[in-house]
C-alpha cells in the first residue's frame, strides 16, 4: 500500500516476518537512510529531523509497530520481532544507512548486529543499560494504575522514574499537576496511547542489560551522538560502554542539546552530523585498507 500526503512525504505499508503490517513514511532524495524512534513516540514526532536529513538521503521512517498504520505488538513482542520489522523496511528499501534514537537506537545497533547489510548506524543516546542503569523498578507502579483508568498519574510515575535528576525530585502529586503545563494535550494523548507499549519495550531494555559487549560484532561503522543537558544518569554510562565495545565508533556531543534533540531541541544539528556521517567514506575505506 501506498499513499502520499500533503507535504509530498510517500507512505507504504510492508510486511513483517510474522505477517505483521509495518508502515514507513518516506522523504527527500539520495542515498536511503531508516529512522527508528523511540519510546513514547511516532513518525510525526520525526518531521523536521526527516526533513533536514532528505536535503542529502532519501528517509525512510519507520513507524514502529503498535502505532498508526503499523500492526499490533502482539503478545510476543521481542526485540527479535523489532529487528525482523525494521529488515522488512531495509528489503523494501535497500537501505545501508540506519539512525535510532533513545530505544529506537537501540534497534538500530540490534538491526546492524543481526544483519550485515548496514554499512553506517547512527544513534543519538540509545538505550542501552549498564548494570541496571535504567531501571524498571517503577512499571509494576505504572501498570497497576493504567489498570486503574489514570494515565496521567502512570505517566507522571514514569517521569519520575525514568526522568532527568530533577524530575526524580518530583514529588507525584506535583509531577500530575506540572505535566499538563509543559505538555501539550495532543502529546498527551499520544503519550497516554503510548504507555502500554512503552512498558513493553522497557521491559525489552533489561532483558538485554549488560549486553553491549556484543556490539563487538558489528561490521558497520557507528555515529554515537548524546546531549549536554540530558541529565540522564545512563546516558553516559551507554556512551562510555558503546566506544569500548563498538569496533569503529565516533562519538559526538551537543553540549546545548537534551534527550530530545532528534525531536525538539536540535532536529537540524543532529540531522546534519548524521547526513556528513552517512556521506563520510573515510571510516569504512580506512578500514577496508586495514
Amino acid at each position: 500500500m501506498s499513499k502520499r500526503d500533503g507535504d509530498l512525504r510517500s507512505w507504504q505499508t510492508v510486511s513483517s516476518a510474522d505477517g505483521t503490517a509495518i508502515s514507513f513514511v518516506t522523504t527527500g532524495r539520495g542515498a536511503p537512510v531508516i529512522v527508528v524512534s523511540g519510546v513514547l513516540s511516532t513518525t510525526a514526532d520525526f518531521t523536521s529531523f526527516a526533513k533536514a536529513l532528505g536535503r542529502t538521503h532519501t528517509v525512510h521512517t519507520v513507524e514502529r509497530r503498535g502505532r498508526g498504520l503499523s500492526g499490533p505488538q502482539g503478545d510476543d513482542y521481542s526485540m527479535i520481532k523489532e529487528c525482523e520489522d525494521v529488515a522488512a523496511v531495509q528489503a523494501a528499501t535497500g537501505a545501508s544507512f540506519i539512525f535510532g534514537h533513545s530505544y529506537g537506537g537501540l534497534i538500530a545497533l540490534e538491526a546492524a548486529r543481526s544483519s550485515q547489510v548496514y554499512r553506517k548506524v547512527a544513534v543519538y543516546e540509545p538505550g542501552v543499560s549498564v548494570a541496571g542503569s535504567i531501571g524498571l523498578g517503577w512499571i509494576d507502579d505504572c501498570k497497576a494504575k493504567l489498570a486503574k483508568g489514570k494515565p496521567l498519574e502512570a505517566f507522571a510515575a514514569f517521569s519520575i522514574a525514568a526522568g532527568p535528576r530533577r524530575a526524580r525530585r518530583t514529588p507525584l502529586w506535583a509531577m500530575t499537576l506540572l505535566l499538563p503545563l509543559f505538555i501539550s494535550a495532543a502529546d498527551r494523548r499520544q503519550m497516554f496511547a503510548l504507555l502500554p507499549a512503552n512498558l513493553r519495550e522497557h521491559k525489552v531494555i533489561g532483558q538485554l542489560d549488560d549486553s553491549y559487549p556484543r556490539y563487538g560484532q558489528l561490521q558497520a561503522d557507528v555515529l554515537a551522538m548524546c546531549g549536554g543537558k540530558s541529565d540522564l544518569d545512563w546516558v553516559g554510562l551507554a556512551m562510555d560502554a558503546l566506544a569500548s565495545a563498538l569496533p569503529s565508533v565516533m562519538v559526538k556531543a551537543f553540549p546545548k542539546l537534551d534527550h530530545f534533540g532528534p525531536t525538539k531541541t536540535g532536529p537540524r544539528d543532529v540531522a546534519k552530523a548524521a547526513g556528513m556521517f552517512f556521506q563520510d567514506h573515510t571510516i569504512t575505506a580506512e578500514r577496508t585498507r586495514g
